[in-house]
């Protein structure tokens, strides 16, 4: 197998020029399609600690309401948060909780018509959402992780569909 230079290797990646800088890709000529994305995260914690945060009984208070409203403010600032990400309009963005015995699992969906996926601003949503939780819980629950971040599907773009479901 040849071996690929450096610079064959930046060419490539969309996000660096040939000599390895990085920078925003151009989509001004790209069209405009309806895309969505679903990207989850889930909270591993006790099985009292699930029956604390589902009931609103935590030392913080109501979780899952916060948690929402958290994933929903993080997805809006994405390209905020990450550099090479292009500010999107988002048309709908919804945060839901799955509670199982010892764990929550946070599902969010994002919707927009544009012009790039928004695969990153689900992703943030999902993570930020489990970050939220484990700030409500790490009083109760030291041990507490977030696992299973990554996107679950997607829809729209020159790429067309997927999912993992």
């Amino acid at each position: 197998m040849a071996e690929q230079t450096d610079e064959t290797h930046a060419s490539r990646l969309t996000h660096l020029r040939g000599d390895g800088s990085a920078h925003m890709v151009d989509v001004t000529e790209k069209g405009v399609t309806k895309r969505t994305a679903r990207a989850g995260a889930t909270l591993v914690t006790r099985t009292d600690v699930v029956e604390l945060l589902v009931s609103g009984a935590l030392p913080k208070g109501e979780a899952l309401g916060t948690a929402r409203i958290a994933g929903i403010m993080a997805a809006k600032r994405t390209s905020d948060l990450i550099p090479l990400c292009h500010p999107l309009p988002l048309t709908r963005l919804a945060i839901d909780f799955e509670p199982a015995a010892d764990r929550v699992r946070i599902i969010a969906t994002v919707t927009t018509r544009g012009v790039t996926g928004v695969e990153m601003e689900a992703l943030t949503a999902a993570s930020v959402a489990a970050l939220t939780l484990y700030d409500m819980i790490k009083a109760v629950d030291k041990h507490a992780t977030i696992t299973d971040t990554r996107v679950l599907a997607k829809s729209g773009g020159k790429n067309g569909d997927w999912s993992l479901e």
